[in-house]
């Protein structure tokens, strides 16, 4: 992500640092207004009053892939939707979320056999963070998704370096 990604060792300072960022992201995640097919409705009614998205600090979603961080994908997805996905997925800043919402998304649904221009799962397109399967999924399915993200999200490291990040780089340059 930036120069500074994984750069210092592991130590009280850094480890700080991380937890403070971590908070800052997970606390204000803000997803782009974007809806395809049925699974759209259902996540218009998670921005509603009744399941008040706004308590988790993703309430307010925007009109551009430039101010947010995390794109929803309800509903089908056709070959020339997906290339609209892919440019609105490299608009956003990094680090940048993904969600696949419904059965349609994760894995095709009921077009995976004779759907001849339905994309097989939005992960052939663009990496996916978290999937919410189901036709269409109910909106708590939806808040327990965003709800995994945010622990996701938490558990990254900006400055710290820690052991498998080690070893990894290590293994990146033997091979």
């Amino acid at each position: 992500m930036g120069l500074l990604n994984n750069a210092f060792p592991d130590n009280a300072l850094t480890r700080t640092v991380d937890e403070a960022i971590g908070w800052g992201r997970k606390s204000s995640v803000w997803p782009m207004t974007f809806g395809i097919a049925c699974c759209a409705i259902e996540m218009m009614a998670v921005y509603a009053a009744t399941f008040d998205l706004d308590r988790f600090g993703a309430g307010v979603p925007r009109a551009t892939p430039r101010q947010s961080d995390l794109i929803i994908v309800p509903g089908t997805v056709n070959a020339k939707m997906a290339v609209r996905v892919k440019r609105l997925y490299d608009q956003m800043a990094e680090p940048r979320y993904v969600i696949a919402m419904g059965a349609c998304v994760c894995g095709g649904g009921p077009y995976v056999k004779w759907g001849y221009n339905t994309v097989k799962g939005v992960h052939k397109i663009i990496p996916v963070d978290i999937f919410v399967p189901g036709c269409p999924p109910r909106p708590e399915a939806l808040i327990d998704g965003i709800l995994k993200l945010r622990e996701k999200i938490g558990r990254n490291d900006v400055f710290r370096r820690r052991q498998e990040a080690k070893e990894q780089m290590s293994a990146a340059y033997e091979a």
